[in-house]
């Protein structure tokens, strides 16, 4: 098992990063966690409030693409590990602007890994890179990706994820960059900004207002609850096989629209109101470019290797995460600002 001192851990004040750092922190008091996030819309220091006061804990703001920036945190903190979360990560949005995209998910990349190759010697440290199953295209109705898929990003953001994969393996091979690369299928719980189906969905029910599904809502997801994402990637950082890539996936396929309609129920349930009251909110709108049908991951050679398995059934889940935004809808009230309304009227009130 690895015993890295002082672990960077990039965009922990979003979504997926602000799970891993509050599962780890406080189960790792011999490990340093330095959290460095720009705070763009999705980062939230609420997200990270509970761990303040840990003192194995703290947060720098900035971003990744200022490499002064990184070189300086680098010399300031010895780090020997890398785990890179921050990306811009909403297919919607890169669809209307990949520039940014690439700037974070490409660019950032490679200021991260160039300061690790300029601070390690080769051989030396661990740069852990969290990737999308989108990365490898779409499913047709049967199949899985598997480590033998090949890539075939079809949006703005599936490229730019997948141009950092590259870019980590290049690393590897060239200069002999340690690295571990994660490939998951579509998270969901605590923390997520309401761009994302499920909070969406869960934010306009609680408003009454029309629940956007694109198209038909036949396309196809794997849904894994955040909880068991980072459980895996706690293993992976200290168990897993330098150079290798695990896929992680949750088993638990649906269709958007009976994701939509399953979580209404336990909405409903929860809020006492009659099955189906929800269901009738439902609007569908025009599908969005290049809409991949389906996504699902084999993760069973992740599960033999590294004795790692899913938690939590989809309803399972998704009852956690109704009870969660229902408890904490002051830091939902609180994210809501004008910019997301405006990005929200930009993206539906005209489909």
């Amino acid at each position: 098992m690895r015993s890295p001192k002082c672990i960077l851990v990039t965009g922990g004040a979003g979504f997926i990063g602000s799970n891993y750092l509050n599962r780890l922190v406080p189960r790792h008091p011999e490990v340093r966690f330095v959290n460095l996030d720009a705070l763009t819309y999705a980062g939230n220091l609420e997200n990270v409030a509970g761990l303040t006061d840990q003192p194995n804990y703290s947060f720098e703001l900035g971003d990744i693409t200022d490499s002064v920036l990184v070189e300086r945190l680098f010399d300031l903190y010895k780090f020997d590990a890398v785990v890179h979360f921050a990306a811009e990560s909403h297919v919607d949005r890169s669809i209307t602007d990949p520039t940014t995209f690439v700037r974070t998910n490409v660019d950032g990349t490679i200021v991260l890994l160039q300061a690790a190759r300029n601070n390690w010697k080769a051989g030396q440290g661990l740069f852990h890179h969290v990737s999308t199953d989108e990365v490898f295209g779409t499913l047709g109705p049967t199949g899985l990706f598997t480590l033998n898929s090949p890539y075939a990003p079809r949006s703005p953001y599936a490229a730019s994820k997948a141009s950092a994969d590259h870019l980590v393996r290049s690393f590897g091979a060239t200069y002999g960059l340690p690295y571990l690369i994660t490939n998951t299928s579509n998270n969901y719980g605590p923390y997520q900004f309401p761009e994302k189906l499920i909070p969406l969905v869960l934010n306009n029910a609680r408003q009454r207002i029309p629940i956007p599904v694109y198209g038909k809502g036949d396309n196809v997801r794997d849904w894994l609850f955040v909880e068991d994402h980072c459980a895996a990637l706690e293993i992976v950082l200290f168990q897993g096989s330098i150079g290798s890539t695990y896929l992680i996936g949750g088993s638990q396929e649906s269709s958007n629209l009976g994701l939509v309609k399953a979580l209404l129920d336990v909405y409903d349930e929860k809020t006492g109101q009659a099955s189906g009251h929800s269901q009738s909110l439902i609007s569908f709108v025009q599908d969005r470019a290049g809409h991949d049908f389906r996504y699902a991951i084999d993760s069973s050679e992740t599960q033999k290797e590294l004795g790692w398995s899913p938690q939590h059934s989809l309803i399972e889940g998704l009852k956690k995460t109704v009870d969660w935004y229902m408890k904490h809808s002051s830091w939902l009230s609180n994210i809501l600002d004008d910019s997301y309304r405006t990005y929200y009227k930009s993206q539906y009130d005209n489909r």
